[in-house]
């Protein structure tokens, strides 16, 4: 019997090392059929949002493309069409989940780390760097700049891996709400909003360099319009009709894994313990 991957999230490792994975590749399918440059999708905490970002990834990010091929043998993708666009892409990937703050001063102080962080992770492209591109990314980096400069940082870094690989950029910006709910309880939301609204803009709307945006949170934040210039984003609710068996576990999926582990006669009390959800036409 396969390991149970309790509270892990990163596609890599469960794939690696062999944990009990549900295939939810399908969802790759419907995202490139998709059409929609921007997608938003809102699902309630622990229904697997993080780990079909990280998913994403490694499906498409250009960097270990060979190495991530062999992830996603066997699975359902391998078999479409759409599996040629496996290792095509440049991504960023960002999780905005811990920035969660009782402060706007400590919140400011969380995303210039982040971002630093985020920039970390693509140091080997300092070398090709020149000009204001070279000095925007090093002071990004190594944390010399003020929050206000930041706004643009996301359609920076895509500009330059745009530069570098040629190819447009995916970017995937997991638990995009939590910041903002942060602030709404902690009396900051107008600062936040103001900041997170050219944060997401900037990259996602009318950007040259991007091929695909996917965010994920728990709520769509109607609030003082921090998608009003967002005219090109989709939002996929618990209510949608499409990628209904994307997030959670189906009836049918839920049989299989407690025969899987001989403990079928259970399946009454999984369904008391956690049963209730429909997502468009699907029970999950």
């Amino acid at each position: 019997m396969k390991k149970l991957p309790i509270g892990l999230s990163d596609f890599k490792e469960l794939i690696e090392e062999n944990y009990y994975y549900f295939d939810k590749t399908e969802y790759i399918d419907e995202i490139i059929k998709d059409g929609s440059k921007v997608k938003l999708f809102t699902r309630p905490r622990r229904f697997g949002k993080t780990l079909n970002m990280s998913m994403l990834k490694y499906f498409f990010d250009i960097k270990e493309a060979e190495e991530n091929r062999k992830l996603f043998k066997g699975l359902y993708i391998e078999k479409t069409e759409s599996f040629k666009e496996q290792g095509q892409y440049p991504v960023v990937f960002l999780s905005l989940k811990d920035l969660k703050t009782t402060t706007w001063e400590e919140m400011e102080r969380r995303i210039i780390v982040m971002l630093s962080d985020l920039f970390s992770e693509y140091e080997y492209l300092l070398d090709e760097l020149k000009g204001t591109n070279y000095e925007n990314f090093k002071d990004i980096a190594y944390k010399k700049i003020g929050l206000y400069d930041l706004g643009g940082a996301l359609k920076l870094l895509t500009k330059i891996l745009y530069e570098r690989y040629s190819k447009k950029v995916i970017v995937l910006i997991d638990e995009y709400d939590a910041p903002l709910v942060s602030a709404y309880h902690n009396d900051y939301y107008d600062k936040a909003k103001d900041f997170f609204k050219t944060f997401y803009s900037s990259v996602l709307k009318d950007n040259v360099y991007l091929q695909m945006g996917v965010m994920t949170g728990i709520i769509r934040v109607i609030k003082a319009g921090i998608f009003s210039d967002l005219n090109n984003l989709r939002t996929y609710t618990i209510l949608s009709d499409k990628y209904t068996d994307s997030y959670g576990l189906t009836e049918e999926e839920v049989i299989k894994s407690l025969k899987d582990y001989e403990i079928e006669y259970e399946i009454s009390n999984v369904k008391d313990w956690y049963d209730g959800y429909r997502f468009g036409d699907s029970e999950v």
